[in-house]
C-alpha cells in the first residue's frame, strides 16, 4: 500500500494525457458530484479529460454546464455486457484514452471487460468511493481486482479494508483522499447575517443554528436530529435546525414526507428549515454554528469535511469513515450511532462551552487544509498515473 505526500500546486505533472472517467449512474449524490469535480479539475490541470456516462443523467447535465467532453453508454447486462464493452471500448479509442479512471465499482466488470477482451492497452484506475462490505477474495473478484492497475482508497483504513479483503496486490494500491474546493470555504466573504439572509432565514437574534446537508435518506439520519432537536428546544429554545437537501434520487419521495410530517406533529414548523440541494454549500455552512453529522455508515463524510473546512464545530456519528476524518475532542465530537443521550450531551456541551465550540472549529479546520485539498487530490492521482 502506498501513502504518497503532495504539494499544494496547481501545475499538473508533466506528461499528460488523455484521461476517461466512467460513471453509469443515474443518481446525484456525493459518488457523482466527486466524479464530475475531478473530471473538472483534471482539465483545468490540463488534461484531455472526457466523462463516460448514461444519457440524460445527472453527471451528463452537469458536465455539459462545466463544458466537459460526455460520451453516453449503457450497460444492460452488467458486468456480462460484452456489446456494452465493445462500445466502451470504440469510445476509448477514439479519445485516445491512455487511462480510464472508474469511480462506481458497479462500472468495474465492464471496465476489466472492455481491458481484457478489447483493449489491453488501457490503464483501469478504480477510484473509491465506498466500502467494499462482505470480503471478495473468489476467482471473480480476484481476476477482475488483478487487471486493475492502480486502486485509489480515500481513507487508510479503507486501504486496509482492501487488503484484508481482496487479493488485490500491495502495490498497486494508493491512499489518495477526496478533495474539496477549500477557498470558498475557508475564504468565505460572507458573514453569518448575510449567509442567513440569502437562506431566507428570519431568526431571532440569539438562535444557536444547528445543520444538516445531505440527500433526504434514512441513513442519513435526519429523523433521529429532528427528535432530538424536539427534545433539546426544552432546555434550550434558542435552538433552530437547518436541513439542506434533495431526495435521493431513483428513490421515492416519502422519507422527506414523513420527516416533514413528523416536524409539524412536534410543533416544530418555525424552529426547522429545509432548504433545497445547492451548488453553493458554503452559504450554508457560514449560516450555522455547529454542523452535525449523523449518517449511519458514512464511508467518506464529504460534508463533514466540508463543514470542518468552514471552521465549524462538528457533531458526528462515530461509524464508517467519519472515524477517520473526525478526531474525537480534537476536531469534533463523536457520539456512539444513534445514542440519545450522548448527542444531546455533545450539544448541550458545546452550548455551553462556546470557547470549546470555537476551538474545535479552528482545529477542524487546520485539519481539512493540510489533508483535504483538491489540488492534493490531482496531485496524488497524477503521481499513480505517471507511473504508466
Amino acid at each position: 500500500m502506498n501513502v504518497a505526500t503532495a504539494t499544494e500546486d496547481n501545475a499538473a505533472a508533466s506528461g499528460t494525457f488523455p484521461l476517461s472517467l466512467l460513471c453509469l449512474s443515474r443518481s446525484w449524490g456525493g459518488l457523482e458530484l466527486n466524479t464530475v469535480r475531478f473530471a473538472h479539475w483534471m482539465q483545468q490541470r490540463g488534461w484531455p479529460v472526457q466523462l463516460i456516462t448514461l444519457p440524460d443523467s445527472p453527471i451528463a447535465s452537469r458536465a455539459a454546464e462545466l463544458q466537459l467532453p460526455v460520451a453516453l453508454l449503457e450497460n444492460r447486462w452488467k458486468a456480462a455486457d460484452v456489446p456494452a464493452a465493445k462500445r466502451l471500448a470504440r469510445i476509448l479509442g477514439r479519445f485516445d484514452t491512455r487511462a480510464l479512471i472508474v469511480s462506481r465499482n458497479g462500472d468495474l466488470g465492464m471496465a476489466v471487460l472492455c481491458k481484457t477482451l478489447f483493449l489491453p492497452r488501457v490503464r483501469v484506475v478504480y477510484q473509491q468511493h465506498m466500502q467494499l462490505g462482505l470480503a471478495k477474495r473468489g476467482l471473480i473478484h480476484t481476476l477482475r481486482y488483478r487487471a486493475l492497475d492502480a486502486w485509489l482508497s480515500p481513507l487508510p483504513g479503507l486501504a486496509r479494508e482492501v487488503l484484508a479483503k481482496t487479493r488485490l496486490p500491495a502495490e498497486r494500491l494508493h491512499v489518495v483522499p477526496l478533495g474539496i474546493e477549500l477557498g470558498k470555504f475557508v475564504d468565505a466573504t460572507l458573514t453569518q447575517a448575510q449567509a442567513r439572509a440569502q437562506l431566507d432565514l428570519a431568526l431571532p437574534p440569539v438562535t444557536v443554528l444547528l445543520g444538516l446537508v445531505g440527500r433526504f435518506d434514512v441513513d442519513k439520519g435526519q429523523d433521529f436530529v429532528v427528535e432530538a432537536v424536539a427534545r433539546l428546544r426544552q432546555r434550550h429554545p434558542r435552538l433552530h435546525l437547518l436541513l439542506v437537501g434533495e431526495p435521493t434520487r431513483n428513490k421515492d419521495n416519502s422519507y422527506r414526507e414523513a420527516l416533514l410530517a413528523r416536524v409539524q406533529e412536534l410543533g416544530l414548523e418555525a424552529v426547522v428549515h429545509v432548504r433545497a440541494f445547492t451548488l453553493h454549500p458554503e452559504v450554508a455552512y457560514r449560516a450555522l454554528d455547529i454542523s452535525i453529522t449523523a449518517s449511519t455508515n458514512e464511508t467518506y463524510g464529504m460534508v463533514t469535511i466540508e463543514a470542518m473546512a468552514s471552521g465549524l464545530p462538528v457533531v458526528a456519528s462515530a461509524a464508517g469513515g467519519t472515524l477517520e476524518i473526525v478526531a474525537d475532542g480534537r476536531t469534533g465530537l463523536l457520539f456512539p450511532l444513534r445514542d440519545v443521550a450522548a448527542f444531546d450531551a455533545a450539544i448541550e456541551r458545546l452550548l455551553h462551552a462556546p470557547a470549546l465550540a470555537q476551538q474545535l472549529g479552528q482545529q477542524a479546520q487546520q485539519a481539512a487544509v493540510a489533508t483535504y485539498s483538491h489540488h492534493r487530490q490531482c496531485e496524488l492521482t497524477e503521481q499513480v498515473l505517471g507511473t504508466f
